[in-house]
This record gives structure tokens, C-alpha cells and sequence, in this order.
């Protein structure tokens, strides 16, 4: 942190989560908790240095409501690191809607973190292309479903005080918005169509975009396409990506900000809207 002159990281647990077994929800109760209160513990420690988003133990849901309440209200969290997918239940899921209406209630911040696909149906199938580590390319697909799923399935407009934050740039949404918004209009049965200005307005809204992994020199263009800068937040992934690697992939990342930005923008994405997000 102090290398690439960090003032405060908001730390969480990603994949996979801290529902390990399909079906022992007392397990992941148990793992939840006992993370949840060893990463505030850190926080204690050095609170002008740490913030967390705290565990979930999806896809249970009672044990979830327990939790958003002490997590909150004991331990300080300021929101909830979420798998896009629990054991195949994707966000958005109608399963979920008790926990997303409590964090709703609470006007909660969800930062949404990719891990694997599954089908409930098959827990231990493996997945697709599983000769390849999932971060490499699946990661970025599981944050499109996620992300699509929680629109059409019209979680977010039915919850509107959540604010999400999307890892990894947007994954591989950007490209994919017109298609499913459209499809949704025409196409799809039984749900309510959303166009992709409505969406567009919702990136713009209720969603922020974390930079962590490799979004330049590329991606960045196709997520500033539907999004704008005061919705861009620095992210580094540590310690998945090892702290060798991070010097060179921040010097990257200034270098492209300084060509789409003037300075108050970047300044703004690297601290402002965070602030603002957190009421820092």
C-alpha cells in the first residue's frame, strides 16, 4: 500500500465465497461468521487503513439475514462481497429475494465478485473449458450473468437503494448490452423488457466499476461506451495478483487514465468516487 501510495483498502473475501458444501448451510454459517469478525478484527486494528465488505453465506438465506444485521450493525461492514453465483444460484435468483430486499432496507453497497459457473442442478460438474484457471477467462462471463440476470430478473429495479460494484471493468458486458436488452424486448417471455438506454442509465446510477486485472488499453473503451468516469474505481485484485506484478500494472493504468482524463478525473477515480461510494 504504501508503494503505490494507497491510503486505505477495502478488504473482502472472493471466490470461492464461504459456502463451501452444497447443502451445509451450518457449515457456512459458522465459516461466515468467524471470517467476518477476524477480517473487522484487522479493521479494529488499523481503521484508517482497512474497511471490509463482509461474507455471505449464500445461498442460504436465513443465515444471510442474520448476518446483514451484525455485520452491519456489530462489526462495521460497509457492504457485502457477493459471488456472482451461489452453488448455480446467480444473483438475482428468486431464492435470493429475501436477503436482496433486507439489503435493500439497508441501502447496502454490493460488491460483486466472480467466481465459477455451476448449475444447482450439478454442483460438481466441472465447468467449461476447466483446463484453463477460471480467473484467465470464465471470471469474466460469470459477472456478465450475474450482472444480466439481476436486471432481467428486475431485482434491481425492485430494490432500488442497493448500489452495486462490478469487478474486472464490467466483464464482458459492455459488448453484450445491446444484445441482451434487445433480446428482452422481443424476444424473452415473461419478463419485463428493459432497453439498453435503461441500462446505460443504470450504469450510471446504481453501478460501479472496479480497474482491477488488465482493462487497458482496451476494455476500458468498450465500458466507457455505456458508462462514464464518476462511475470508475481503482482495484488491484491483491493478493491473487501478486504484489510483484502490481508496480507495473498501476504504472499501466496511470499512463492510460492520463490519456482519456484531465487530472481532477483521474484524481476522482482514484479516490473521489470511492470516497463518495463510502461516504469516506
Amino acid at each position: 500500500m504504501k508503494q503505490l501510495d494507497i491510503s486505505k483498502s477495502i478488504l473482502s473475501i472472493t471466490s470461492p465465497g464461504t459456502h463451501l458444501k452444497p447443502g451445509e448451510d451450518e457449515l457456512a454459517r459458522r465459516i461466515t461468521r468467524e471470517t467476518n469478525e477476524e477480517v473487522a478484527g484487522i479493521c479494529r486494528q488499523h481503521p484508517d487503513r482497512f474497511g471490509f465488505f463482509a461474507s455471505l453465506p449464500l445461498p442460504d438465506a436465513e443465515g444471510s439475514l442474520a448476518e446483514i444485521d451484525y455485520a452491519l450493525d456489530s462489526l462495521g461492514a460497509y457492504g457485502f462481497a457477493l459471488m456472482t453465483n451461489a452453488h448455480g444460484y446467480y444473483l438475482g435468483d428468486q431464492r435470493l429475494d429475501a436477503v436482496f430486499a433486507k439489503l435493500n432496507e439497508r441501502k447496502a453497497i454490493v460488491f460483486m465478485h466472480p467466481t465459477s459457473c455451476h448449475a444447482h442442478g450439478m454442483p460438481d460438474a466441472a465447468r467449461p473449458l476447466s483446463q484453463y484457471p477460471a480467473p484467465v477467462l470464465e471470471f469474466f462471463f460469470d459477472t456478465t450473468r450475474a450482472v444480466v440476470n439481476l436486471i432481467l430478473s428486475g431485482t434491481v429495479e425492485r430494490y432500488p437503494d442497493i448500489t452495486y460494484l462490478v469487478s474486472h471493468c464490467g466483464g464482458a458486458l459492455p459488448p453484450l448490452l445491446e444484445r441482451f436488452s434487445s433480446f428482452s424486448l422481443v424476444i424473452l417471455e415473461g419478463q419485463k423488457g428493459v432497453s439498453s438506454q435503461d441500462v446505460k442509465a443504470l450504469f450510471q446510477s446504481r453501478f460501479y466499476f472496479d480497474l482491477a486485472g488488465f482493462p487497458f488499453p482496451d476494455q476500458i473503451h468498450g465500458l466507457l461506451r455505456v458508462t462514464d468516469s464518476s462511475r470508475l474505481l481503482y482495484g488491484s485484485d491483491f493478493p491473487y495478483t501478486p504484489a510483484s506484478a502490481l508496480p507495473g500494472m498501476a504504472a499501466r493504468m496511470d499512463h492510460g487514465l492520463a490519456d482519456l482524463f484531465d487530472e481532477e478525473t483521474v484524481r476522482n477515480v482514484y479516490l473521489g468516487n470511492a470516497k463518495r461510494l463510502l461516504q469516506l
